[in-house]
């Protein structure tokens, strides 16, 4: 049966994707999502790996377009699934071509990451009823990856070694797998202490046995999606539309606006390429318009005179 084979096919392509090509688990488990859906596809079509065309996969694009609304973000990332999957076919022997070769990844538009000031910030943690458990523990959860920087799968993957409250040192494990250092403040490790004192033992399976630093009700590991439920909760509350990784963000331009050089900031984000962390140089240029106004404040009512006066740029 084609489906039971493409199983198969699918099963090899995950194990050679991990051993392999060393990507991270959020990635393969990203590409077999993904490539379910297009077996899904072919199939329908009476098609297999073996005789699918460039013309069959822009057909699969356009019909993951109209069906789940695909982005030029998502349309990037399933193009980049297929060419990966396809040179896995000629890797084994299936096929002597790679069809997704010849698909346009389409241009992605530069977005601004989204960032909060300090004081909306304050205004969510402060909100978290930090009297129960699991409010203590969404309190010390926050507080850490705002005060690291952290990705969500880095906060849901820590475990209690990872972690040296007296030091405001923790070992994250980011993206590929790679190891790195971050430090945190001194109200984030308060946080960190008193959860640990009393909120974890109440929660973790065995009365605190297990290694995952931040868990659930059921003493199981607190899984991303389950945080990022609990963020969207005290974000309502605070009257502010963010999500989780607004955090992230905003840990990364304070450390700018602090004086923090691209470097720095870079390696503490755990990012591979400082282009990525540039990013976040537009996101302060509202900073450099604020200090403008403030410091040279005649030329800003000069500007403002000539442009009422003849409705364009002097």
């Amino acid at each position: 049966m084609p489906g039971s084979k493409n199983t198969v096919l699918l099963d090899r392509f995950c194990v050679r994707f991990t051993a392999i090509d060393r990507r991270s688990p959020l990635t393969v488990d990203a590409y077999s999502l993904e490539l379910r859906r297009f077996f899904d596809y072919i199939e329908a079509q009476g098609l297999e790996a073996e005789n699918v065309t460039t013309e069959h996969l822009i057909g699969y694009l356009g019909r993951r377009k109209e069906n789940d609304c695909l982005g030029t973000r998502s349309a990037a990332k399933a193009i980049s699934c297929l060419r990966s999957f396809f040179r896995f076919c000629i890797a084994e022997g299936i096929r002597p071509d790679n069809p997704a070769a010849l698909l346009e990844t389409p241009r992605r538009h530069l977005l601004l990451p989204e960032t909060m000031d300090s004081e909306t910030v304050d205004c969510v943690l402060a909100g978290i009823d930090a009297g129960n458990p699991l409010g203590l523990r969404d309190r010390a959860l926050f507080e850490m990856i705002y005060s690291s920087g952290l990705r969500i799968s880095e906060a849901a993957g820590l475990n209690m070694h990872d972690i040296d409250i007296q030091e405001g040192i923790a070992r994250i494990r980011g993206k590929g797998n790679k190891e790195r250092l971050v430090v945190f403040g001194p109200e984030a490790a308060m946080w960190l202490q008193r959860y640990i004192d009393e909120s974890r033992p109440s929660l973790a399976d065995g009365g605190g046995r297990g290694n995952a630093l931040f868990v659930g009700r059921n003493g199981k590991r607190l899984s991303r999606k389950g945080i990022w439920k609990n963020y969207a909760k005290y974000a309502a509350r605070a009257g502010t539309g963010s999500r989780v990784h607004a955090l992230r963000h905003s840990f990364a331009t304070g450390l700018l606006r602090g004086g923090a050089d691209l470097r720095t900031v870079q390696a503490l984000l755990g990012h591979a390429d400082l282009a990525t962390t540039q990013i976040y140089t537009h996101v302060d240029s509202e900073l450099l318009q604020e200090s403008h106004r403030k410091y040279l404040p005649r030329l800003e009512s000069q500007k403002l005179t000539v442009l009422n006066h003849t409705g364009k740029r002097n």
